[in-house]
């Protein structure tokens, strides 16, 4: 049993999967409509949307033959929140490294 961040992960793997939430994030559509633009079957299309919906990333609701997706982002901020964590610690590494290179080279202008 996977936890959520790393099934949010594991379905952003795939580009066409990133490709659906990208057309998801314009707004709900319909399986037909998330095809269109792919070289797949509405049947392959379905299978991506499966594991998106696993992942908590999209939600399907039903209004008579329609069957719209539509993006959920709250699992998007908890990876964005997890990968910021990261990139906060980089940037003041980075920021560190900066500070030394400057004095480094302040010494090397004085001698």
């Amino acid at each position: 049993m996977q936890d959520r961040l790393s099934k949010t992960f594991s379905a952003l793997s795939d580009p066409t999967r990133r490709a659906i939430l990208a057309r998801l994030s314009a707004g709900e559509t319909s399986v037909s409509e998330l095809a269109k633009p792919f070289q797949m079957t509405a049947p392959a299309v379905t299978r991506h949307l499966k594991v998106l919906e696993r992942a908590g990333l999209i939600s399907r609701t039903r209004h008579a033959q329609w069957r719209p997706a539509r993006l959920e982002a709250l699992p998007l901020k908890e990876a964005l929140d997890w990968i910021e964590q990261y990139r906060q610690q980089w940037e003041e590494r980075f920021d560190r490294l900066d500070q030394y290179l400057q004095m480094l080279q302040a010494k090397g202008e004085q001698e």
